[in-house]
């Protein structure tokens, strides 16, 4: 698997085991149902399928200040279905069907992009990855998810391409 043009935080190895472990969910069902109904990062932090999925990652990812990541990642992966070449942004953009409308309006994809606190994000982004009929890149949906995790904790980067709000406007908009 190559690394992505998209992907800015991921190493090209970290994204193979990701893709090997939502794999192995299609096999392990009882994991994908638990983490599925899981509301919030908090309620995935205390599954039994969300310790198997920190025993798949690298040991970084079970470090204490990127758990919290890790159980929003493990959380929102368990929603997709299909695993697509399309980024998170433009899969958005894209019609559900020939000649329709895009997958998400124009309303609901900036109040994603606001979203302020992380149940706010969590809640908007098991939203659209239902309106996206669970189709899309995983490690792009990853990426994205840990780059918001990290812009709310950290100054944004000078370089505005570097910038997930950017990225996905400029997904969203050239695909609309």
């Amino acid at each position: 698997m190559k690394q992505n043009s998209y992907s800015i935080l991921f190493r090209e190895d970290e994204q193979k085991v990701l893709a090997k472990w939502w794999r192995t969910l299609d096999d392990n069902r009882a994991d994908r149902a638990i983490l599925r109904r899981a509301g919030s990062a908090d309620d995935v932090l205390l599954t039994p399928a969300f310790s198997r999925f920190l025993n798949a990652m690298p040991r970084h990812w079970s470090e204490p200040n990127r758990i919290y990541d890790s159980a929003m990642v493990a959380g929102l992966l368990a929603r997709v279905n299909q695993s697509t070449s399309v980024s998170f942004a433009k899969s958005l953009a894209m019609p559900r069907k020939t000649g329709g409308k895009s997958a998400m309006n124009e309303l609901r994809f900036r109040q994603l992009q606001k979203s302020r606190t992380t149940s706010e994000f969590f809640l908007r982004m098991v939203r659209a990855i239902a309106l996206i009929d669970s189709k899309v890149d995983i490690c792009s949906l990853a990426d994205d998810v840990l780059l918001w995790l990290k812009e709310q904790r950290q100054p944004l980067n000078k370089d505005p391409h570097r910038r997930l709000a950017v990225r996905w406007a400029f997904d969203y908009y050239t695909n609309t």
